[in-house]
């Protein structure tokens, strides 16, 4: 008799066969200028439950631009495992063949040839086009959100979140879990998700006062679909209180709280759940480790890195699944859930190319009618880039060396701080710089560009810190982002040393001298956790410095130097 472990490695080996036999037929097809939306869709329906899976919305209600990163790297039991390969060693992963359509999708090399070639991606008018195809084959199909959904944008801004809101419950999802939500403040999110239509969910979202689970968000939810009961538990961002202010949300405690969630899962569990799905906003680190530790999971759904894999990676029995940010991929996953538990899942990462799959029109009317109202503003020009504007990568993007030249020249600064935020979108070579694309890599809710002065040593203490967020060999200590961004200063890092030693030779560049302990410099930045930070707003900060320089040209940093990787 065949086991469950094996059934599921057969079927996985199956699903991973189609995706390599696919990617090599989209890059003849796109050869032939024949690439359809069909053809992004077909998918071989399987087993009886399906889950859809967006995450990392970021606001983007229109096609953009997205680069994914360059540079990637994992540390401790990660180094080398995805999704810490990128460019060419992911392509030869997967089977990807260059210059085809995942290849511009999934990889940064050749982005801006590929781009022009394949256009942009994204856009919740076609993300819907591909959600109402599922639900037509498959129309009680669970749509799950993981959160950073209320948050990245001009109008997203304005609206304190609202735009969001009223374009999700279009798409009509089942449950969504949080991150950058809280940011809104507290008040603001608990009138938000008390309205929703479907369940707001965090078992790890904690009385702060009390320590025990919030009354405002549902550990989990039940659902029945294709004759199984299905427990959706919601695990949102663990380290709020760290990465974001505070004091906006002073009412709740976080963290990842495992002995807890193996409590929800057990108790689903004794509740009749045959299949077990875990919305997460922890990171894929962070639900790996999660995943090897906490058994009866059979999927988890996993947002907060942007991280786009084509297949699910197997942790033990659990599945675990990456559908990269802002719009630009949705996930299908099918079920076989039989006999009380999953037998087996077939999965497709759908990259949703804008020029390919048709806007559905109700909710690209709805779209424009969000937007009607600050359009003017929206549309400004500012100025035009001849470079490839860009975030994502460990250490440094264009758009935040940008940023970082804008602090450093109208704040009258020697060193910049940028956070390593991994959202926003790219801008290509020759494109306008419009209102929106600034707020698309800057608006937040404590964005004030603060001028003050800090010591050499400081400045250490603060990179120490910021990179051991980011290479502790322990996922469970990984509670930041990318590398803080830092302009008019060059560095050392080491990646393999232990925090207090992975950062030397720092270096201001305008004169080359090394950087002092003693010595205090002024440091410009932004995105202050501290409460009552003063100073102008990050984006106009931003559009004063491109209105002044007309077209702006990012140089290559080779300011970091990276070793032990």
């Amino acid at each position: 008799m065949i086991s469950r472990r094996d059934f599921l490695q057969v079927s996985m080996a199956a699903a991973a066969l189609l995706g390599s036999s696919g990617f090599g037929n989209w890059a003849r097809l796109a050869a032939r200028q024949a690439l359809t939306q069909d053809q992004l869709l077909a998918f071989e329906t399987f087993g009886n439950v399906s889950l859809i899976h967006v995450t990392d919305i970021h606001a983007q209600l229109k096609p953009i631009w997205f680069r994914e990163p360059e540079v990637n790297l994992g540390v401790g039991e990660n180094r080398g495992q995805v999704p810490h390969i990128t460019g060419a060693a992911f392509r030869r992963l997967y089977g990807i063949e260059d210059g085809s359509p995942l290849a511009y999708a999934l990889t940064h090399d050749d982005f801006v040839a590929l781009g022009r070639a394949y256009g942009r991606v994204g856009g919740l008018d076609r993300v819907a086009t591909v959600v109402n195809a599922i639900r037509a084959e498959r129309p009680d199909a669970l749509l799950l959100d993981g959160g950073d959904t209320w948050h990245g944008s001009y109008t997203c801004h304005h609206t304190a979140g609202q735009d969001m809101v009223n374009v999700m419950n279009a798409l009509k999802p089942d449950a969504m879990t949080f991150h950058w939500e809280f940011t809104l403040g507290s008040e603001r999110v608990r009138a938000l998700a008390g309205e929703l239509p479907y369940a707001a969910l965090g078992q790890n979202i904690f009385d702060a006062e009390w320590d025990e689970p919030s009354e405002d968000f549902k550990p989990y939810a039940f659902f029945e679909r294709g004759g199984a009961k299905v427990a959706v538990i919601g695990q949102a961002f663990p380290y709020m209180p760290i990465a974001n202010p505070r004091w906006m949300f002073p009412e709740y405690s976080f963290g990842i709280r495992e002995s807890n969630m193996q409590a929800m899962v057990d108790e689903a569990r004794a509740q009749g759940a045959e299949l077990v799905v875990v919305l997460s906003h922890n990171g894929f680190d962070v639900d790996r480790k999660m995943a090897g530790r906490v058994q009866g999971i059979d999927v988890i759904l996993s947002g907060h890195t942007h991280d786009a894999l084509p297949e699910p990676v197997q942790v033990g029995q659990t599945y675990i699944i990456a559908s990269g940010s802002n719009g630009k991929f949705v996930s299908r996953v099918d079920v076989d859930v039989r006999d009380g538990r999953m037998m087996g899942l077939k999965h497709k990462l759908i990259p949703v190319f804008a020029d390919v799959i048709a806007p559905d029109p109700a909710m690209s009317a709805l779209i424009d009618e969000q937007r009607a109202p600050f359009r003017a503003q929206l549309e400004e020009v500012i100025g035009r880039t001849e470079s490839l504007l860009y975030r994502r990568g460990n250490f440094n993007g264009t758009w935040d060396d940008l940023i970082c030249q804008a602090l450093l020249e109208e704040r009258e600064a020697d060193i910049a701080l940028s956070p390593g935020v991994r959202w926003g979108p790219s801008l290509m070579p020759g494109e306008d710089i419009t209102r929106e694309a600034i707020f698309n890599v800057t608006a937040m809710t404590y964005g004030q560009a603060y001028r003050t002065e800090m010591t050499g040593e400081f400045l250490k203490i603060v990179l120490e810190d910021v990179g051991d967020n980011l290479f502790n060999p322990d996922p469970y200590y990984q509670q930041g982002g990318d590398m803080v961004r830092v302009g008019g200063m060059g560095f050392r890092i080491d990646i393999s040393k232990p925090q207090g030693q992975r950062i030397s030779e720092m270096t201001l560049l305008k004169t080359g001298e090394p950087i002092d302990p003693a010595k205090s410099y002024v440091v410009a930045g932004w995105a202050s956790v501290n409460k009552g930070t003063e100073g102008p707003m990050i984006w106009d900060v931003v559009e004063r410095h491109v209105r002044r320089k007309g077209v702006v040209e990012v140089p290559p940093n080779r300011s970091v130097k990276v070793v032990g990787a």
